[in-house]
């Protein structure tokens, strides 16, 4: 967590990955976040993965250092509280998170009524309310049809990671700083509205694949290969295999250099009248006589001897490993000032991430671990809405809001 939000305050009223997201990385710079869920926990409260006592790693990941405050939202006076919370008083609060539906009783027009200023960032599903996930996203793309080796024919491959939901949500953030921005210059609230969909299109549209495809059809399936240059999977002489990248100049030279396959490389650019090192595509273009050249080369040699190699030279390269590798690498977890090791709600305790920008202005401190579900309800309820003892009290007999059990 750093310091340049100190003072924010945000609420957040969701699920599942987008939104969350986006509150997660605004508390990671320091804005004070404030969560709310029905009582006994969303649709997103228990999902896979899951510790050994049924408590979601999912969740306790996407809302380390969020506040949590439980309500019933199935009744109009959970609703109203809820509301209440969102709408608060306060130079620096006034910024709401959702990906609730646009009308009903978080609707913009609602809400604005408690306060005119305030910036409501709500992600969507489809630009015309209905729904959508990531999964459903993607399949509408054409990413799945382009994804995995050309034997597959036209059988679909759906990505393991939510692309389209990180994205999202990474947008919301931006977009909700932008409306803050836009508060302190003009003193106007507004609603801010981020379809998943559409989030999914424009992206690939700004990578110029729909223009690929509107000028040459559909891309081809390519398995491991990198689309427009050099980039495969290859397998060293140890059983290693590492992926090998070679975008610029002086990747390429120094790949060639260390495979020690100059000669073989310039007979084929003789042959075929090309320049490797001058233009990438080529080497895409080329790759039937490229790839099995550096195939062999590097199943001659030792995964260690040929990192140290690559290294000394510049390449662009990385190891394959399994996540249980990766979770052990120092460079990555382990060693990396990115992770601190905690106690999360599940009673598990491991490394968790921080914010992933680096401010060598600023020292990281230890990450947050996300609250029992409710741990913060009495506090929000009393110092935000202003209830009272005995009001918060009653609500508590009325089954209203929710504590942690002790």
């Amino acid at each position: 967590m750093y310091t340049l939000l100190d003072g924010l305050r945000v609420v957040e009223a969701s699920s599942f990955v987008a939104c969350p997201t986006a509150g997660l990385y605004l508390a990671q710079m320091g804005a004070e976040v404030i969560r709310v869920d029905q009582i006994g926990g969303g649709p997103d409260f228990r999902r896979w993965p899951q510790a050994e006592n049924g408590d979601s790693f999912y969740w306790e990941g996407l809302n380390k250092g969020k506040l949590s405050v439980a309500l019933d939202l199935s009744s109009g006076e959970g609703r109203e509280l809820l509301a209440e919370i969102a709408a608060a008083p306060g130079e620096k609060a006034g910024v709401f998170l959702t990906n609730f539906p646009v009308g009903g009783f978080l609707s913009w027009e609602r809400l604005s009524a408690r306060r005119e200023d305030l910036i409501l960032t709500r992600i969507m599903g489809r630009a015309d309310g209905s729904p959508a996930l990531d999964y459903t996203v993607a399949s509408a793309l054409g990413i799945p049809f382009i994804t995995g080796p050309e034997s597959l024919g036209d059988e679909p491959v759906n990505a393991v990671l939510p692309a389209w939901d990180l994205l999202t949500g990474a947008y919301a953030a931006f977009a909700t700083m932008a409306a803050l921005h836009h508060r302190s210059e003009t003193g106007e609230g507004q609603e801010i509205r981020i379809p998943l969909a559409d989030v999914g299109i424009a992206t690939i549209a700004n990578l110029g694949q729909l223009a690929e495809t509107l000028h040459g059809g559909d891309r081809k399936r390519y398995g491991n290969d990198v689309f427009g240059a050099f980039g495969r999977d290859f397998k060293t002489r140890d059983g290693e295999r590492i992926m090998l990248m070679a975008i610029t100049p002086r990747q390429w030279r120094g790949l060639v250099a260390v495979l020690g396959i100059a000669d073989e490389v310039a007979r084929i650019e003789e042959e075929r009248g090309t320049s490797f090192a001058r233009d990438e595509s080529e080497r895409f273009v080329h790759r039937d006589a490229l790839y099995p050249l550096v195939e062999r080369a590097v199943a001659a040699r030792e995964s260690g001897e040929l990192g140290a190699a690559l290294d000394s030279e510049g390449c662009c390269w990385g190891p394959y490993q399994r996540m249980e590798q990766a979770v052990r690498d120092p460079a990555l977890v382990t060693g990396n000032p990115l992770f601190s090791a905690i106690t999360h709600p599940s009673g598990a305790h491991y490394a968790a991430p921080g914010a992933m920008a680096t401010l060598p202005s600023q020292a990281r401190v230890p990450v947050r671990p996300a609250r029992r579900l409710g741990s913060d309800t009495e506090k929000v309820l009393t110092e935000i809405v202003g209830l009272g003892a005995g009001q918060f009290g009653a609500l508590m007999d009325k089954g209203i809001v929710g504590v942690p059990k002790p």
